[in-house]
């Protein structure tokens, strides 16, 4: 029985053709094509929770494509909704049409079922970092509730020693997906976290999705800077300057 590749025998099915495989990487290697030189201001776009808002994904790859001066693009999880690849493909088929590459960080939703494995398999690590400009960007798994708040998510060790080597980069910044302050991180890895981007050097923010609104400020008073995403069904990214040792600004672009 032939199916043009119609028939789905299970949703969480994760083949899928080579073009669509190790996103990430591919990504990452599109950046490095692209270098800033050194002292350079840098200017990323960041948003999170694409979910099912494939109609407004249409919408904020047009607006971002017409932003001057953008050197690649952020998803800070939740690509998909039910941890589906199916989901994320067509998160992808929106992606790509960037005139930047973009990269992403696993959320709950991309978690759950066999989720984790079809996000390897697409776009690759839950954890990774990587160096563009003057800028260590580090992208970590925080969502604890579906490791059953087990204390090891996020990856601690990894974590501080990501944080203790900047690679030659001048300032550093975290992004994931669950903030610290959500009650979907695990307590028991909560301090230690907070703790670890306090005494981080040239940490300049820890960025994050999951509350689907745009938010910025010092939950733990400690000089610490969170900022927070609107998700795409509010219609609004970010567009992200970063200087010197940790300046930065941060406009919000509605579409």
């Amino acid at each position: 029985m032939g199916s043009c590749d119609m028939l789905e025998f299970s949703p969480n099915d994760h083949r899928v053709p080579e073009d669509e495989r190790d996103l990430t990487a591919k990504n990452l290697e599109r950046l490095r094509q692209t270098p800033l030189p050194p002292g350079d201001t840098l200017r990323f776009v960041f948003t999170g929770d694409s979910q099912r808002f494939y109609d407004e994904a249409d919408d904020l790859v047009a607006s971002v494509n017409q932003q001057p001066g953008i050197s690649f693009f952020v998803v800070a999880g939740d690509i998909s909704d039910f941890g589906f690849a199916k989901e994320m493909r067509w998160v992808n088929e929106k992606l790509r049409k960037l005139k930047v590459p973009y990269v992403t960080v696993i959320g709950n939703h991309d978690a759950v079922g066999n989720g984790r494995e079809a996000y390897k398999h697409i776009f690759g690590p839950l954890n990774y970092s990587f160096v563009y400009g003057d800028t260590k960007f580090i992208l970590v798994d925080t969502n604890g509730r579906e490791y059953n708040f087990d204390g090891h998510i996020p990856n601690m060790p990894w974590v501080n020693q990501q944080l203790g080597d900047l690679q030659g980069a001048r300032r550093q910044v975290v992004i994931s997906h669950v903030p610290p302050q959500d009650e979907d991180f695990d307590p028991g890895v909560r301090n230690a976290y907070a703790q670890s981007l306090r005494e981080a050097r040239n940490l300049v923010f820890e960025m994050n999705g999951h509350r689907h609104s745009f938010s910025i400020g010092q939950p733990y008073n400690d000089g610490v800077w969170y900022v927070n995403s609107d998700a795409f069904s509010e219609r609004r990214y970010m567009i992200v300057t970063v200087w010197g040792d940790k300046q930065f600004r941060i406009k919000q672009i509605k579409f």
